[in-house]
């Protein structure tokens, strides 16, 4: 990472981080608690009615998505084993700074401190639900096929694609459509064409959504063949 992330606050009063050299924000400025608990949260955990969920995320990042499915099934009788591709791991001086747990009890903050401390590349039990992986790695070069198990969920958070494209080639939903269980599911925040039509071509049957705060629109993604 060649450039520090600057915290900034959002609409809804997380924070989000943004990144000068991209001019890029790693999640939206209208509300970054909002935008990933609709995108992942509810259009993509909540549609995925297995009891034992596996779960892919492109770009682990501030490790919002992966808190937040944490919290969603803390006391249930869901299992999620949850895999976070990353190539820039952030520091512990920022992720400290960061307030997506401030909301919630004490209970909450220890946990978002373990999904950070966790070693990476390894799975680490975090909670009697929940099963961490971190990867370190450049998801456009990673080879897939290295992945022991399909995936249920797929969470596509990468930075946007007039941002850094190389992220978003058919060769790498080719990839993930390879590793996806039947009938499971990938969801993102974009809603390009190009994007749904690579999707399409891959093999998924798409759906427009809509969107969070701030977009008109959203995808989802179902392995149906």
């Amino acid at each position: 990472m060649s450039v520090k992330p600057k915290i900034e606050l959002t609409a809804d009063g997380s924070h989000t981080l943004f990144m000068s050299d991209l001019n890029e924000h790693y999640h939206s400025v209208n509300g970054a608690i909002q935008e990933s608990t609709h995108v992942f949260i509810n259009t993509g955990l909540h549609h995925c009615k297995k009891e034992s969920v596996n779960i892919l995320e492109i770009g682990f990042g501030t490790g919002l998505n992966a808190f937040l499915t944490a919290l969603d099934v803390t006391n249930t009788e869901r299992i999620i084993h949850y895999t976070g591709l990353e190539l820039y791991p952030l520091p512990k001086s920022i992720i400290s700074e960061l307030n997506y747990s401030d909301k919630h009890l004490e209970q909450a903050k220890i946990l978002y401190n373990k999904l950070h401390d966790a070693d990476w590349n390894r799975e680490v039990q975090i909670l009697p639900e929940f099963y961490l992986s971190k990867i370190e790695c450049d998801f456009t070069k990673f080879d897939f096929s290295s992945l022991k198990s399909s995936f249920d969920l797929i969470y596509f958070d990468a930075f946007a694609p007039d941002k850094q494209p190389e992220m978003w080639t058919q060769s790498i939903f080719d990839s993930l459509y390879s590793v996806t269980a039947q009938n499971g599911i990938l969801v993102t925040y974009c809603a390009k064409g190009a994007v749904r039509r690579m999707l399409q071509q891959a093999g998924y049957k798409t759906e427009r959504l809509p969107g969070p705060p701030g977009k008109r629109e959203m995808l989802r993604a179902t392995k149906t063949g």
